[in-house]
């Protein structure tokens, strides 16, 4: 065999470059690049070399042999000319990995297949003896690559891809595979920070991948010294004693950096559950010594290294594969930036994202960026030198703008004025409006949605307070480019974004939502960890029910004198239709001394109101048991158990075996229904008829039904009103926070005649 070899180093796509320079640093010879791989000449110290030491490549393959390929016959024939008793024993086991296409070969499997074919029969012509196919752990695993009729036929030297190092055995959600981690490392400029005894810090490590490989290339850990099978253990053409020394020097350099004082290396994790996992991957690492792990917040993060150093911060946050998801996360880009502001000056700071746009809006700015790909997501790392002059201050002011600011300062010189002590309806004394807080810089849009906010706050607020209301509707896409539900929740804020139209780019209407998040929490002067976003489609169905989380926190909130449970987290409604607060405030009024009854109840906030009215009973009936739990609470709370039924059931099949008789009704169904634990599909304009001729076969003479529904286009059959007394009061029903939109929901008051 030949003293040089033509090898293949395979790497994620982007990684080349950075490949290219480490490999002709490790001794490879008329080294080019290929998209994701390099290729070059070496001698088989340097291939093993290669396979211990490159912290970027998947896999190293040593090339058998380049021939053309006109079809299947010819691939089989070329693969059949090797001689394969110098690679494997007859009776030992294979696995062949097939890519590429052409020549009349379009299916990986069938190529593979051809290829095993002619290895096999090749080995069994000595005796018969013939190898066994063993996907898992081979004693060889062959590669053939075919590109334009030219078959390069490969020994995969390093076995399971090199990124695998064995220290990482634990990881969290979304893991950054560790050669992709060590090429950010290498592109942030810590091999040189390192050198220089330099700091790093981690806000966000999750299991602590950037740590340990960061820990690995200061103390000239050879990035696989652990591994202990590789593609060549087992190889007839392996040399033992040229591996032992090139191991042998890769032991050596790791002890002797390892004996070096420890560089400071510290990783933080909001994520409790991800503490211990970091930590056992250190320990594996056997870096423990050099890094340690503790929960934080970002919004608390500050590297404080021992003797006072400077170094990398670097990090992965979150970045989310849907808008909505992006939305979310802005306000913890923007921690990030506030803290790099506040506590890294000074400081390298390398920031790897696959939502470049939200790494805009930490509000400090890159001096490079660079091009990444993690596995088929393109990505971005932020280069950044925490120096005053680094800082986005925002964009230049025009003269409206500084109109708009002048207005801003006028509402909150109103607002901080002194002020008489005045009372609610209630006669609780109504609080004042809060302190302003000192502005950061809005971009112009931003501005405007933060004065229209601001201008409603100062009109609704003044109601609300006069009447107690806790929860209210803010803003309903006032401004046709700021589609947005904003309800305040006591002093949190629930952000619904409606879905744009597909006419409206996407970039740009993510633009605008993040405008619009980044203004919230100044305008209402919130703390950004009490801003709950969510996304809502524009359809009709039964998508407000879906769980949209787990965290399971329930907030008290009250309401005409009742304290009500609302979780802002966990589904896309929040267990209070603040557009029925007047239908509720209506039902206390009238219950008194009657039985009522709540149809489709959802968590029977409504039943909470009429027992607090002075009802004789209540019966809430709903198909869905996780509201019926919740309904349980909300009557428990008050004090209500003993006359309360909760019904669990399909309300149609209900009504048709209910006798009961009742003075008061409400029903406020969903558009349509399509459960699993229903017969068919409820739908609202189809179905109203039979629903309402139902519940009033067990309406009590001279009691009162009302009806109400969301779906705009709705429309109340004739027939209805020809057979009872009907009046629509929607208009009745809609208080001043959803005075701007009064198709919100319709609502009618049903009698029997005579």
């Amino acid at each position: 065999m030949s003293d040089r070899y033509e090898l293949f180093l395979t790497c994620p796509k982007g990684l080349e470059g950075l490949l290219l320079e480490e490999a002709t640093n490790l001794g490879l010879e008329e080294a080019r690049e290929h998209t994701s791989a390099i290729r070059g000449l070496a001698s088989m110290e340097t291939a093993y070399r290669l396979c211990l030491w490159s912290r970027l490549a998947n896999r190293v393959l040593l090339v058998l042999k380049r021939y053309s390929v006109q079809d299947a016959q010819s691939l089989y024939e070329g693969v059949l000319e090797v001689d394969w008793f110098e690679h494997l024993e007859p009776g030992g086991s294979l696995a062949v990995e097939f890519s590429g296409n052409g020549s009349g070969i379009d299916n990986t499997h069938f190529g593979a297949l051809k290829v095993k074919d002619a290895i096999v029969d090749k080995l069994r012509q000595k005796d018969g003896t013939r190898p066994s196919v063993d996907k898992i752990n081979p004693d060889v695993r062959v590669h053939l690559r075919l590109d334009r009729g030219e078959a390069i036929l490969s020994l995969d030297l390093s076995g399971h891809s090199l990124h695998q190092r064995g220290y990482r055995l634990q990881q969290g959600a979304a893991p950054l595979k560790e050669n992709l981690a060590a090429a950010v490392l290498i592109r942030a400029g810590w091999p040189k920070i390192a050198a220089e005894g330099g700091a790093l810090a981690d806000p966000m490590c999750g299991v602590g991948t950037f740590l340990v490989e960061a820990a690995m290339i200061a103390a000239d850990i050879a990035p696989n010294l652990n591994r202990i099978e590789w593609g060549f253990s087992k190889w007839l053409g392996h040399v033992p004693a040229l591996w032992q020394r090139v191991e042998q020097e890769a032991e050596e350099r790791a002890a002797a950096g390892l004996a070096k004082p420890p560089l400071w290396i510290r990783g933080y994790e909001a994520d409790p559950r991800l503490i211990q996992p970091a930590r056992n991957n250190i320990e594996r690492a056997g870096l423990s010594d050099w890094i340690k792990v503790y929960q934080g917040e970002v919004a608390t993060f500050e590297p404080r290294p021992d003797q006072h150093q400077k170094g990398l911060v670097i990090c992965n946050p979150p970045y989310g594969e849907r808008l909505g998801d992006e939305a979310s996360l802005l306000y913890l880009y923007q921690n990030l930036g506030e803290r790099l502001r506040q506590a890294c000056m000074g400081w390298d700071v390398g920031v790897f994202t696959g939502a470049p746009d939200l790494g805009k809006r930490m509000g400090i700015r890159s001096h490079k960026q660079y091009a990444f790909w993690n596995g088929a997501l393109p990505c971005k790392l932020l280069l950044i030198k925490v120096q005053p002059e680094q800082f986005v201050t925002g964009e230049r002011r025009t003269p409206e703008q500084r109109e708009r600011e002048r207005e801003q300062a006028e509402l909150a010189a109103i607002k901080a004025a002194p002020q008489e002590r005045q009372y609610n309806k209630n006669g609780n004394p109504i609080k004042p409006a809060p302190e302003p807080v000192e502005q950061a810089r809005l971009s112009e849009g931003a501005q405007m949605f933060a004065n229209r906010l601001q201008k409603n706050l100062k009109q609704l607020g003044k109601w609300a307070r006069r009447e107690d209301v806790q929860c209210y509707r803010l803003y309903d896409a006032d401004m046709p480019e700021y589609s947005l539900a904003v309800d305040l929740y006591g002093d949190w804020v629930h952000v619904q974004e409606y879905a744009a139209p597909k006419s409206i780019d996407p970039l740009k209407a993510q633009a605008r939502l993040f405008d619009a998040l980044a203004a919230i929490p100044q305008a209402l002067n919130v703390d950004k960890s009490k801003v709950v976003i969510k996304r809502r489609e524009r359809q009709s169905g039964t998508k407000q029910y879906q769980r949209q989380a787990t965290q399971g926190q329930f907030m008290e909130v009250t309401e005409g004198g009742v304290k009500l449970l609302v979780n802002l987290t966990d589904y896309l409604d929040t267990g209070l239709f603040l557009d029925h607060r007047a239908m509720r405030l209506r039902i206390q009024k009238e219950a008194a001394g009657k039985r009522f009854l709540n149809l489709f109840c959802y968590t029977a906030t409504a039943s909470v109101h009429a027992a607090k009215g002075g009802a004789r009973s209540t019966t809430s009936v709903d198909l869905s048991k996780t509201y019926l739990d919740w309904a349980r609470r909300n009557l428990s709370l008050n004090g209500f158990s003993d006359k309360n039924r909760l019904e669990q059931g399909d309300v149609m099949a209900w009504l048709a075996e209910d006798r009961g008789e009742y003075e008061l009704i409400f029903i406020d169904p969903p558009t349509f229904s399509n459960s699993k634990r229903m017969e068919g599909v409820f739908d609202v304009q189809r179905d109203h008829v039979q629903l309402l001729d139902l519940a009033m076969a067990r309406l009590a003479k001279g009691g009162v039904l009302y009806f109400s529904n969301n779906f705009r286009k709705f429309v109340l059959d004739e027939s209805i009103a020809a057979r009872y007394l009907v009046e629509e009061i929607s208009a009745s029903t809609i208080d001043p926070d959803f005075a701007r939109n009064q198709k919100i929901h319709r609502a009618w008051r049903l009698q029997l005649r005579g």
